[in-house]
């Protein structure tokens, strides 16, 4: 009979072959996982771009719809005003008092102009007529606005003034005797300077197109009266009649628009350097009036995939490393049960051998009968103490370096303790801490960390919250000089998820150091009060306070006070407060803000 030892290469060379044809799979693995990860990051950045892109062009048509009712409702007011009615009815009227009327009501809406025409198309009085472009005795017969007024009752026209040459929207509305018998039109001229600056300052380049794709309201001047698209010479010179437009205008923008309405990524540049922005656009309540925005990307997409595929990447090669350990274990016991196996065959052998060869002979052959018995006691031992050797070497394996480290912090701590630097040795202590509870967590904390966890709700120190929070806040508050005062105690265990209580308390503190930035005698009281139940924890300062038109709003989505500010915080914790079966509530003081967030008692 022949026998193989445990250290022959055609046995090993199949163990080999897997090991190396496993770890080729995990590494193909890991580059799909990658290049997987970055197309579904890719997906949601470009995703949440372009949610953020509309809800800003919805804003921004919001803007543009509140200023337009604002004015809308002013033709309509003066068109059955009886002093206007008295001027178109008689040429002999005097027209200083309407004209000081409307003077006043275009200083107070701030419309750019407000003018009365006659049903010759004469203008008869108007809010600038002290001015030396005055409008009075223009004849404005031959403008859209008024030709469709006559006709139709009301007309809306954007164009170019004659007289002013500043672009605007021109509300008209007609004017009727008792008889229904039309004396002319009453004019309103919008513009839109105020509105474009703010567009501008957001930093997203807006602007607004009519029906035919001419370019109307825009935060970028250079665009006015472009088109999104080339024009015929016949539209072109229509046009240009109409809106009383220098040649030069409705030349197409410098970029392609998109033509649908759904947001997307375009590479172009609009203005500065070359860069991709989101293209969003919405309707208006202005019939034919749609908005454009594009909101820059500023590397976001890129950044995203790149992170994505940078933690794909790196999770899959852990994965493969910890397949690449386990093969190479399961390798080296295979050797090992074939190595005892023969060792088993071999002895065997050469027990039959004894046995033959001492056949005559009792006394020896039970002594042979002995030795064997002790040998397969000292298999049977051997076979124990081998996997007992596995057993310590995988939990070695698995904890070496948490243990690594926590003897190099405990002798750091000896040293700070003989250097009698109590609080670096306590520090030194608390990672020694850390790291025990990390042995327990080695293979729990791969798995939590590649999935999406739900909250927690659970028994909670609000201590260690308001402690967690004040770590993230602290830092604010002291550059603002803001004097924290702590009153109550706060030792006291309630239903909640810790970090999503963390979240809540630093945006509260967070909104009060906005609030007292810049104000002498700056203070901040974190108060705790309990009740049978309840635990109140009390965020107040010594600010402004909330204006009474936005308390009653508070905490409706974009309702905020504050020139940036996008009005979704408070929204926010109240809804993570009202998960933890709490409220959160804005009380009325006399002095600042103050903010109650009631919890349940664990």
């Amino acid at each position: 009979m022949s026998w193989l030892s445990s250290s022959d290469p055609a046995r090993q060379k199949p163990a080999r072959t897997n090991l190396w044809l496993g770890l080729a799979v995990c590494i193909v693995v890991a580059v799909l996982a990658a290049v997987t990860a970055g197309e579904v990051a890719r997906r949601d950045a470009e995703a949440e771009l372009a949610r953020q892109a509309q809800a800003a062009a919805a804003l921004h048509a919001a803007v543009l719809r509140s200023e337009l009712e604002k004015h809308r409702s002013l033709p309509l007011a003066l068109s059955g005003d009886p002093d206007i009615a008295s001027l178109l009815k008689s040429r002999a009227t005097a027209a200083d008092a309407v004209n000081a009327k409307l003077e006043g009501l275009a200083r107070q809406t701030r419309a750019a102009a407000i003018y009365v025409i006659d049903a010759g198309g004469r203008t008869r009085a108007a809010s600038n007529w002290r001015l030396p472009t005055s409008f009075v005795g223009a004849d404005y017969g031959f403008r859209p606005y008024f030709i469709n007024a006559m006709r139709s009752a009301q007309a809306e026209f954007f164009a170019l003034g004659t007289v002013s040459g500043r672009p605007g929207l021109y509300l008209a509305r007609r004017v009727d005797a008792a008889d229904g018998a039309p004396l002319g039109v009453v004019v309103v001229k919008v513009e839109f300077d105020a509105l474009e600056a703010e567009w501008r300052a957001s930093g997203e380049p807006a602007y607004v197109v009519d029906p035919t794709g001419v370019v109307l309201i825009t935060s970028v001047p250079d665009w006015r009266f472009r088109t999104l698209d080339p024009l015929d010479e016949t539209r072109r010179r229509l046009t240009l009649n109409g809106q009383t437009l220098r040649p030069e205008a409705l030349r197409p923008l410098p970029f392609d628009t998109p033509a649908n309405d759904r947001p997307r990524l375009i590479q172009t540049s609009p203005i500065g350097g070359e860069q991709r922005w989101m293209h969003a656009a919405v309707t208006t309540d202005t019939p034919g009036w749609t908005l454009h925005l594009l909101s820059p990307s500023r590397g976001a997409v890129e950044a995203a995939v790149a992170s994505a595929r940078a933690l794909a990447a790196l999770i899959v090669t852990l994965l493969a490393g910890l397949a690449a350990v386990l093969l190479r274990r399961r390798q080296q016991a295979l050797i090992r049960a074939r190595a005892e196996e023969d060792a088993r065959h071999e002895l065997e052998r050469r027990i039959d051998e004894r046995t033959r060869e001492l056949s005559n002979q009792i006394e020896e052959r039970r002594r042979a009968e002995a030795a064997r018995e002790r040998l397969r006691d000292e298999l049977v031992q051997a076979s124990k103490l081998a996997a007992l050797g596995q057993i310590v070497a995988s939990v070695a394996h698995e904890i070496n370096q948490p243990v690594a480290a926590i003897q190099t912090q405990a002798e750091t701590a000896a040293v700070l303790l003989d250097r009698q630097d109590a609080a670096t040795a306590r520090t030194a202590l608390s990672r020694i801490g850390d790291l025990t509870q990390r042995i327990g967590a080695i293979t729990e904390g791969l798995r939590t960390f590649s999935r999406k966890t739900d909250p927690k709700i659970g028994v909670v120190r609000l201590e260690n919250a308001i402690h967690g929070a004040l770590l993230l806040t602290r830092g604010r508050l002291d550059e603002g000089g803001v004097a924290l005062i702590r009153e109550g105690d706060a030792d006291v265990a309630v239903r909640a998820d810790r970090f999503r209580l963390e979240q809540v308390i630093v945006n509260l503190v967070k909104n009060a150091a906005e609030a007292l930035e810049g104000r002498p005698g700056a203070r901040l009281t974190l108060r705790v009060e309990r009740s049978a139940d309840r635990v109140r924890l009390i965020v107040a300062d010594n600010g402004p306070g909330v204006p009474d038109p936005v308390r009653a709003q508070l905490f409706t989505p974009f309702v905020t006070t504050r020139a940036n500010g996008l009005g979704l915080g408070l929204v926010i914790c109240r809804d993570l407060v009202a998960g933890f079966g709490g409220e959160l509530d804005l009380i009325e003081t006399n002095e600042g803000a103050t903010f109650v967030a009631t919890l349940r008692t664990a």
